[in-house]
C-alpha cells in the first residue's frame, strides 16, 4: 500500500496512527496538494490528503473511508465495533473530532490571507467551532478513558490527531486549559508510539 499524505494534516495522521497500531506495512508519499507537482487531484478529484492506493491499485480518499477499509484487512487492533449502532456511536465521535479539525484548517487558511483580505470574524467563527466541539468531546469523555467502550477506538484516535493539530497551529489556544478534562486522555494517547512516531515536524 501506498499512503499520499502531508505531515502536517490531522487526516492523514490519523491514517498513519492506524496503519501503525495495526502494523500494517505501507509506503508513505509525502505529497501536498498547494505543491504545483501534486499527483493529488489526478487521485482524488477533491485534491484533499490523504490518499491510500492499495496493493491493487484501487485508490481511496477521505479518511473516514480510508480507515474503514483499513479495517476490512483485519488486522489487530479492531478500532471499529462489530455491533452496527456502536460502530455509529464510534463514527459519530470520528465526526466531531474531524470537525473540529475542520474548522482549525479553515482557520489557518483565513489567518495566512493577506492584510486586507484577512477576516477576523471569520477566524472568530471558525473558532467558536472548535471551541463547541472541544466541549461536547469534554462532556462526552466525562470521567471514562476511552470514548467509546473499553479501549482505544477509531474515534479516540480522530480526537487526539485534531488536538495534536491545534497544537501544531496554535500553539498559543490553550485547550488543556480550557478543557481540562480532555488532557488526561490525550497525554496518554501521545505518549504511544503511534503518536510519537507521527508527530508533525515543528514550523
Amino acid at each position: 500500500m501506498k499512503l499520499l499524505a502531508s505531515l502536517t494534516s490531522p487526516y492523514a495522521r490519523k491514517i498513519r496512527i492506524i496503519l501503525a497500531e495495526k502494523a500494517l506495512p505501507f509506503e508513505l508519499v509525502i505529497d501536498s496538494p498547494w505543491e504545483a507537482n501534486t499527483r493529488i487531484p489526478s487521485l482524488n478529484p477533491l485534491g484533499k490528503v490523504p490518499v491510500l492506493i492499495t496493493d491493487t491499485d484501487e485508490a481511496f480518499f477521505d479518511s473516514p473511508v480510508i480507515a474503514s477499509y483499513l479495517e476490512t484487512l483485519g488486522a489487530a487492533p479492531v478500532l471499529l465495533p462489530a455491533d452496527a449502532l456502536e460502530a455509529v456511536r464510534v463514527r459519530q465521535t470520528e465526526a466531531l473530532a474531524d470537525g473540529v479539525a475542520d474548522a482549525a484548517v479553515a482557520a489557518l487558511l483565513e489567518s495566512r490571507r493577506p492584510d486586507g483580505e484577512r477576516s477576523e470574524r471569520e477566524i472568530a467563527h471558525q473558532f467558536g467551532k472548535v471551541e463547541r466541539g472541544l466541549s461536547e468531546l469534554e462532556r462526552r469523555l466525562g470521567e471514562r478513558p476511552w470514548f467509546n467502550g473499553d479501549t482505544m477506538q477509531l474515534g479516540d484516535i480522530a480526537v487526539a490527531a485534531a488536538l495534536g493539530y491545534l497544537d501544531l497551529r496554535f500553539p498559543d489556544f490553550d485547550w488543556r486549559g480550557r478543557h481540562p478534562g480532555l488532557q488526561p486522555f490525550a497525554e496518554r494517547l501521545f505518549a504511544r508510539a503511534s503518536f510519537a512516531t507521527t508527530q508533525a515536524p515543528a514550523g
